[in-house]
């Protein structure tokens, strides 16, 4: 069997500029488009009767849009100039990934809390989770970024390298797609209770295998048998599906507890506890944290390499 060149060559390219770059902040990004065709298809279809049905519509036909437009254009590049097919297929890996910007996003919360103080980390933390900051403890602000850290490694990472390795591009693609749907309409409160609950419940299964592969692999690469342990025993107890594996298994590793009460746009959330070590999490944890996250990386593009070799 002969490597597979037009998915492994656009995958190692797209991993070590996000390994290199991460996401600038001020470049253009599909997942922009992608935020303007949904807001402009909420802003048509999401009143009157039928929100359900309008809703699904709409989910439907952008995440079929989306994969077809990829599929087609990639299809054409590759029969008028491989050389393109090979830029934009890595540019287009390297924008689905953001394992950089992740950890970007959560040292600068840990520094900006240890140099400046709770107040800027407070704000700080504002800018990468939904929840009320405002009352946060230093202890709480650092569980807020551990606990987003180890559900976008799912979600932000391993996921679309996953479907990336099912149906290349325009899987990825099709998969960021689901996951900005859910993040803009995949409420269940008014006014997108009805108009995104297919968006949401289609996330949820885009993202069951993913969550549940990551958390085991965040087990491998620490050998933590707690952390094991405490996928079994929390995982299922999460109001989401899905993103109580990642977060179980990094309670598990730091042997932490994430999880409790949260107020989020008013109003008061309370989520399971993981975890019963009520501890604090020391400055210096996140660079555990960040290995954990290059190494299950990692090792998930190895893995699809090896398999398409």
């Amino acid at each position: 069997m002969q490597p597979n060149w037009t998915l492994i060559i656009p995958l190692l390219a797209g991993y070590v500029a996000d390994l290199l770059l991460g996401d600038p902040r001020n470049w253009p990004h599909p997942v922009k488009a992608w935020g303007f065709l949904i807001g402009k298809g909420t802003m048509v279809l999401n009143r009157g009767r039928g929100r359900l049905a309008k809703g699904m519509v709409l989910t439907i036909v952008l995440c079929a849009g989306v994969s077809a437009f990829f599929f087609f254009v990639l299809k054409l590049l590759g029969q008028l100039w491989m050389p393109a097919y090979y830029i934009v297929g890595s540019i287009c890996v390297f924008f689905a990934l953001a394992n950089k910007s992740l950890l970007q996003e959560g040292q600068e919360v840990f520094n900006t809390l240890n140099e400046e103080g709770l107040e800027a980390g407070r704000q700080r933390l504002s800018w990468i989770v939904g929840r009320d900051t405002r009352q946060l403890s230093a202890r709480q602000i650092r569980i807020a970024v551990l606990e987003s850290m180890s559900e976008n490694l799912s979600d932000g990472v391993i996921a679309p390298l996953l479907f990336y390795a099912v149906g290349g591009v325009p899987a990825m693609m099709l998969y960021k797609m689901i996951n900005t749907l859910d993040s803009m309409i995949g409420y269940r409160s008014e006014p997108y209770r009805l108009f995104g609950r297919f968006a949401a419940r289609l996330d949820d299964a885009a993202n069951f295998i993913p969550a549940r592969v990551t958390a085991l692999l965040m087990v491998l690469v620490t050998g933590s048998r707690r952390g094991l342990q405490f996928l079994f025993l929390y995982g299922h107890a999460h109001a989401s599906p899905n993103s109580g594996y990642p977060e179980s298994a990094l309670a598990g590793i730091l042997n932490c507890r994430f999880g409790g009460p949260n107020t989020y746009k008013g109003v008061l959330v309370v989520k399971p506890y993981i975890g019963e070590v009520d501890r604090d999490i020391k400055h210096e944890e996140f660079d555990y944290v960040r290995y954990i996250n290059h190494a299950v990386t990692a090792l998930v593009v190895a893995a699809i390499i090896i398999l398409l070799c």
